[in-house]
């Protein structure tokens, strides 16, 4: 049986998938009744919770997929509930960037401790496939075993990672989600500016993305590049900073921070082109 701490986006999925496969859900734990009751919905089974009890110890494993800033609370609060019904259980996190080490508490009372991070993001939407998603794992040897268990029968690619690099790790999953995330929508925003409707400005750039993502993963990332900055067209680079003075500086700053990034990671340190770009970018400040 499984317990599952903080079913808000991921611990919900997680909960529905494992359900679909004929996993037992037991207590489904939140801070409020409403809550526990729409993550039960969600997930189709389970008994709906409100706050920590001995209720929590009739589950084998413990799924904590509580916000990382209260994980290690939850896990002292999970400890000072018994001294000796924790030895033989398994607990494991979903955060992305904190290792199993942060359930410690639980570690000194017995527990297998470890952490499991599926490699998506979750709307709370919808149910996400985890079908070929990597899904980082780490933990003692007992909670590495059922990670990896847990990680296969949602279809995921289990990758053992030390706990000491997956602050990195998540460094990279943010990039690749939030913050790409953060740069289409800016560029939708200046085409409204530019005279677009959102609706059109979605549907003009949304192709353009997939297709650079596509090629990415056909050809690589040399292949792959194109524009202005791959062109070394540096006039177009100045227009382009020009254009954007009307926005907010938070515009300017990312473009003239992506273009050192650009160059630095797709044209190999980018040699005399960041010397045209420092020129650029000094002339127009």
């Amino acid at each position: 049986m499984i317990a599952i701490v903080g079913a808000g986006r991921v611990g919900s999925t997680l909960g529905r998938l494992l359900h679909r496969k004929g996993w037992r859900i037991g207590p489904v734990i939140t801070r409020h009744t409403q809550t526990a009751r729409a993550a039960r919905r969600r997930i189709g089974s389970g008994q709906p919770l409100v706050g920590l009890s001995e209720a929590v110890l009739a589950a084998d494993l413990i799924l904590i997929a509580s916000p990382d800033r209260a994980i290690a609370e939850t896990a002292e609060a999970l400890a000072r509930i018994a001294s000796k019904a924790w030895r033989g259980k398994i607990v494991l996190h979903t955060s992305g960037a904190l290792g199993g080490v942060v359930l410690k508490p639980l570690a000194l009372r017995g527990a297998e401790i470890g952490s499991l991070h599926p490699l998506q993001t979750f709307s709370g939407r919808t149910i996400p496939s985890l079908a070929g998603c990597t899904c980082a794992i780490e933990g003692t040897p007992v909670a590495l075993h059922m990670a990896r268990r847990i990680s296969r029968e949602l279809g995921c690619v289990p990758v053992v990672l030390p706990f000491h690099r997956k602050s990195a790790y998540h460094a990279a999953a943010a990039l690749s989600a939030g913050h790409v995330l953060a740069v289409v929508e800016a560029a939708v925003r200046i085409l409204v500016k530019a005279g677009f409707s959102r609706q059109r400005a979605v549907r003009a750039l949304l192709p353009l993305t997939r297709q650079t993502l596509a090629n990415y993963e056909r050809v690589g990332p040399g292949a792959a590049w194109t524009g202005p900055l791959s062109r070394g067209d540096f006039g177009v680079i100045e227009q382009h900073l020009e254009a954007l003075r009307p926005f907010p500086r938070e515009y300017r700053e990312a473009y003239d921070g992506l273009s050192r990034l650009g160059l630095s990671v797709l044209a190999n340190g980018g040699g005399s082109k960041k010397k045209l770009l420092r020129q650029t970018l000094a002339r127009i400040k």
